[in-house]
C-alpha cells in the first residue's frame, strides 16, 4: 500500500446512482497568481485511502494521487482564472467562475456537481449542493482540490523562473511574510493581485521608517 494512504476511503460522490462531478479551488487566498479550479467525475466503485484533501498530503503524495486521478476518473478538468480578472471581478466570483470553466471542460456532462465550501451559482441547469470542508468528506471534490492544488503550485514554480525575487516556487503566492518582504523591496509584478492587500498594514508601517 502505498505510504501515502489513509486509513479510510471517502465516498465517491454524495448522490449516489448519479453522475456526479466534484470541485473544488486552490489558490484563493495567494497574493498572487491565478486562481485554479479542478472537476472530477469519479467511477461509483473508486476507492482510493490515499485521496482526501489536499492539504492534508505531501506533495510529494499530491503528485502520485494527482497521476492516479488522471488514470481514474471518468472525467477530469482544470481550470484557472488570471489576477487581471480576479482584479475585475473579485476572488469569491473568480473561484466561482474557475470551477463553472473546469465543469464546461469536461467530456462528460455531470448529472450533479458537489462543490467544496458554502457558496457557488448555478451551473446550467445541474442541481448541484455545497459541502463545507468537502474535500475532507468526499472523494470526488478531494480529487478536484488535489487537481487544482497540483496544477497550480506547477503554473506557480515556473512563473518563479521568470519572477525569482518573490521565491513563488515556495510559497506559491500565498501571504507569507518574506513575499511581502519581497513586494515591499521589489514592488508587485503582473502576476500579483492588485485589488488584494499586497502589504500587510504592520509591515507598510515598518517599511516606511
Amino acid at each position: 500500500m502505498s505510504k501515502c494512504a489513509d486509513t479510510s476511503c471517502l465516498p465517491p460522490a454524495s448522490r449516489p446512482g448519479l453522475r456526479e462531478a466534484g470541485t473544488d479551488e486552490a489558490g484563493r487566498g495567494c497574493l498572487a497568481g491565478p486562481v485554479f479550479a479542478a472537476a472530477v467525475i469519479l467511477p461509483p466503485d473508486f476507492a482510493h485511502p490515499g485521496i482526501n484533501d489536499s492539504k492534508k498530503l505531501t506533495h510529494a503524495c499530491r503528485m502520485e494521487m494527482a497521476a492516479i486521478i488522471r488514470e481514474r476518473a471518468l472525467a477530469w478538468a482544470v481550470a484557472r482564472v488570471d489576477a487581471g480578472e480576479i482584479d475585475r471581478i473579485n476572488i469569491l466570483q473568480a473561484s466561482i467562475l474557475a470551477m463553472h470553466r473546469a465543469l464546461d471542460d469536461l467530456d462528460i456532462e455531470p448529472e450533479a456537481v458537489a462543490v467544496d465550501g458554502n457558496r457557488f451559482r448555478p451551473w446550467r441547469q445541474v442541481p448541484w449542493q455545497t459541502f463545507v470542508k468537502g474535500d475532507g468528506r468526499l472523494a470526488n471534490i478531494a480529487a478536484a482540490s488535489i487537481l487544482a492544488k497540483t496544477e497550480r503550485d506547477l503554473f506557480m514554480q515556473q512563473a518563479a523562473l521568470e519572477y525569482p525575487q518573490y521565491h513563488w516556487e515556495e510559497n506559491k503566492g500565498y501571504p507569507t511574510i518574506s513575499h511581502r518582504a519581497a513586494i515591499a523591496q521589489h514592488g508587485p509584478s503582473p502576476l500579483h493581485r492588485m485589488s488584494f492587500r499586497l502589504l500587510a498594514p504592520q509591515q507598510l508601517s515598518l517599511f516606511q521608517q
